[in-house]
Formats: C-alpha cells, structure tokens, sequence
C-alpha cells in the first residue's frame, strides 16, 4: 500500500519436485534495446513455473515496462509474483511494480508465474515490441490502482487490553501523501473509524532501519494541517476511544532489518515517531522484498533469518517499552502468510521464492503480542485453502478460506509436524478494497457481508464450509484505505459500519 496499489505479491512458489528443471526458450539475436527472456525454471507434466528477464541493453534507462504473451487453449495462468497482470482471453499483460520498474543500462528485473497444462507462452511484446529485441515503443504509462497493510503451543485465551470494540472497523489513512483519492485531514476522518492506520512510515534506505514519518507536503496536498491540528486531531480521536497507529512500509517502503545495528535504529526512530504524535501503536505492513527466508530456514517456530529474527525482537523490545496498551497490528497479503501452507521459504531444493510464507514466523512468535491481524485479501493470485482447491479473489469464498486458515490452523509446506496453530478469533479481521479504484478484488458489500456472516454465524456460506466452525468474536474488517471511501461517498463505511455493530 502506498501512492499506488498494495503491493499483489500473491504468488505462488515453484513446484520443489521439478525445481531442478530449466527450459529456456532461445531469442532471436540481440537488438540494441530491451529484452525479454522467458525460462520454464520448473516443469513437473500438469503445469510449470516460468519466468521472464527483462533487460535493458539500450543505452538509455528504461522507466517502465509491459511483457504481453498469449498461452495457447488449455493452459492457464495462475498466480504470479514482481508484476501486476491483466488477462484478455488467454492474452496477459504483466507490467512492473513501482520497485522494478526502472531498468538502468545493462541491468535486468525479473517476474514470474505460474501456469497450468503443458503449453508455452507465445508472440511475446515488451512495450510493444518484439521480446528478442527491436524498435521499443515508450513505456506506457501505467498508474496501478491504490490499496493500502502470527506448532505446538496453544493461542493464548486471554486477549492483551486494546480498548477496541467487540467488532471493528479498521482504515488506512493517506497520511504521507495525496493519492489520486485526494488528502484527508485527520480531523474530517469520521468517528466510525475504530483503528487509524497512518499510512506510512519509510525508512531512508531499505537496510537502514531509520524510519522516518513526515505529514504531505503542502505542494502535493494543498489542504495539509500543521503538525499542531495534526496532533490535536489525533487527541480528539483518542478521546472518542479510537486508535491511531503507525504503519512502516507499503509498497514503496522496503524494510530489511538485515543487521542488529538495523534493528537498533528501527526500534528508536519508531519510538520517536509515536512519542512525538502521541500514538497508540504500531502496524506492520511490509511489502515487496522486505522480507524472505534464507536456505535452510526451514521451521517457522524456530527462523534463522536476520531480516525475520531482527524484526521479531524489535518489535518485542517496542511492545515492552510502551506495556500492555500498545496495539499492534499487521497487514501481510496472501503471499506471505496462507501460501505456507503450499510453500515455505525457498523450499528443500532452493528453486522457490524465498519470501513465501515468510510472516509466519513473525505471526507465530508474537502472537501473544498482535491485538488484530488483518491479511490483504486483494492483489492476490490464487490461494489454495484448506479444502485443497485453489480460491480466487473477489468473491465472499476467498475471504472465508483466506481467514478460516488463521482461525483453524494448517500445517505449513504440508508438513504435518509443523502445524501454525490458530490465532484467537479477536486477534483476526480480513482486509477489502474500498471501492474498485481501491484494489484489485473488490467486492460489493453484500458479498463482505456474507462472508462476514459464514464466520460468525455459520449463515450465509457457499462453497467453502469453515473448518474454524463459528467464529462469534472475530474483529472485524480493514480496508485500503479511508481516502478512498470518502472518494466513494463512504461506500465501506457506511455499510460496514452498522453491520458490524449490529453483530452478537
């Protein structure tokens, strides 16, 4: 989540029984330009992994990029990862995320995918042009829609003090910046907002640890408070009993806590933004490549990883300074937390993407600690659920299995001795696009609702039955983002609201 969309990171790993293999589809000699270079870097008969490789041999820096293939009849595309998609017929059109977009001379971004059937892509176009090289055409310009963000012990059963309603309702706030949604002072923000993201706090580089959180320059967004009104709007919200909280990373904000230096950094730059705003806690909403698991690094209860190990003892060292009132929330997509229960890490023969199943760890190791828990159940590929069928986006069955696997549990990566218990049903909410522009997967509020009421109440289910059972104190729901709801005439708020007070 950040000036664009939340990061769709919802990709699936490559299969580890063909991981070995690598078909590479030979190219027409090299022009002076960019290229794309398709691999099938695992191929297991049903279906395959590939990816592409742009590069830049142009002598000018590629500022953006669109690979188009078409897959023949019979084989279809399923998740990918480190591009957005649009899909006509069997014709699809990747294009670059805000990190990887910019390709300097001689430099190379890559993206993959996953597909199903024996078939291989064909008439390959970058920005127009022959993938094998040829006159480019300028990079389209692209504005990808806005979105916004823990076996074997049990759950706790007391729930940590958060001052939250039985069922909330949870938003993102454009705090750092415009949007085309449009700036919203924290003073206009409605009431019925329970929990108040501020969207975000980024750090000066993604190793450094040193976040930094600065209201929207006036250039960008004319209507901007000052700090003071800033400050004094946040008290007022406290006062009504709502919260407002910190939220580091996004799209744009890639956060490695690769050294303990890091980790020091972070934790004091954190503490001085929420002393200095008077906030009341933290959300954790890393994206893209901030976190990953290294070779070997195979248990989720036990993780070796610096960038997962340094922000799981951050995190702890700023819960203890601030006490049992400080909230703490996280926003992981799909991708990072119910994919383990496909893939973990990089797999036992290393060809899979090391940042699948990564929050688990992190969920697990503090889940005595998280008040709310809300997965972006947008920008996401395909998720198997617990009933071992692949749920898309979009419709009230993928809220219920995305979130029924928190709520009963699952063995990660199959393995049956390693089973991430379930969390607490108030610790669990689920995250919706506000309005279309908001996010891919949108959904009108009839479905959310729906899919609210199969939880709770066991009422109004489709497809999928939850294995949770009824779940009476789930928390609520989150949406990217409130500025985006105003844009829509408060479209989530207005029907998610009531609806979730009326709920037992």
């Amino acid at each position: 989540m950040r000036r664009h969309a939340r990061t769709l990171l919802a990709a699936a790993a490559a299969l580890a029984t063909a991981a070995a293999v690598t078909l590479a589809v030979a190219a027409p000699a090299q022009a002076a330009g960019p290229t794309a270079t398709f691999v099938k870097t695992a191929d297991w008969g049903t279906g395959w992994e590939g990816r592409y490789t742009i590069t830049n041999d142009g002598p000018a820096t590629l500022t953006g990029w669109q690979v188009a293939f078409t897959l023949p009849a019979g084989t279809t595309l399923g998740s990918y990862w480190d591009a957005t998609v649009s899909s006509s017929g069997q014709r699809h059109t990747f294009t670059n995320r805000s990190w990887n977009g910019t390709v300097a001379p001689g430099a190379s971004v890559t993206f993959g995918f996953l597909a199903t059937g024996s078939g291989s892509p064909t008439d390959c176009t970058l920005n127009g042009a022959p993938c094998g090289g040829g006159t480019p055409t300028t990079p389209p310009t692209t504005t990808p829609p806005p979105t916004t963000p823990p076996p074997t012990t049990p759950p706790p059963t007391t729930p940590p003090p958060g001052g939250l309603p039985r069922h909330a309702l949870i938003g993102y706030l454009h705090a750092t910046f415009a949007n085309g949604s449009g700036y919203l002072r924290m003073a206009d923000v409605p009431s019925d907002w329970d929990i108040i993201n501020l969207a975000f706090g980024e750090p000066t580089s993604p190793t450094s640890g040193d976040i930094r959180f600065a209201l929207c320059p006036a250039s960008e967004c004319p209507g901007v408070e000052t700090e003071a009104e800033f400050v004094a709007a946040i008290r007022a919200k406290q006062q009504q009993g709502r919260k407002v909280l910190l939220s580091i990373g996004g799209q744009n904000g890639q956060v490695q806590l690769t050294t303990t230096a890091a980790r020091d950094t972070f934790v004091r730059s954190v503490s001085a933004i929420i002393d200095r705003y008077g906030l009341d806690g933290l959300d954790i909403d890393f994206e893209g490549h901030s976190l990953y698991l290294n070779a070997g690094d195979t248990d989720f209860r036990n993780p070796t990883t610096p960038v997962v190990v340094n922000l799981i003892a951050a995190i702890r060292t700023l819960k203890q300074r601030y006490g049992a009132g400080f909230v703490l929330t996280m926003a992981p997509e799909t991708f990072f937390v119910q994919l383990g229960y496909q893939f973990y890490g990089p797999g036992p023969w290393g060809g899979q993407d090391p940042r699948a199943g990564s929050y688990l760890p992190v969920i697990h190791a503090l889940r005595d600690d998280i008040t709310v828990l809300h997965v972006q159940d947008y920008n996401s590929g395909p998720i198997m659920g617990l009933d071992n069928q692949y749920h898309t986006m979009g419709n009230a069955d993928f809220h219920v299995a995305m979130t029924d696997m928190l709520l009963a549990g699952f063995p990660v990566a199959g393995n049956t001795s390693a089973v991430f218990p379930p969390l607490r049903e108030d610790q669990v909410a689920f995250g919706a696009p506000s309005s279309p522009s908001a996010g891919n997967g949108y959904l009108a509020p009839a479905g959310v609702q729906a899919a609210v009421n199969c939880l709770v109440r066991g009422q109004s289910c489709g497809a999928y039955v939850p294995r949770s059972g009824t779940n009476p104190a789930f928390r609520g729901l989150m949406t990217w983002s409130i500025n985006w709801d105003r844009y829509y005439a408060w479209e989530f708020r207005l029907s998610h609201g009531p609806f979730l007070r009326a709920l037992p």
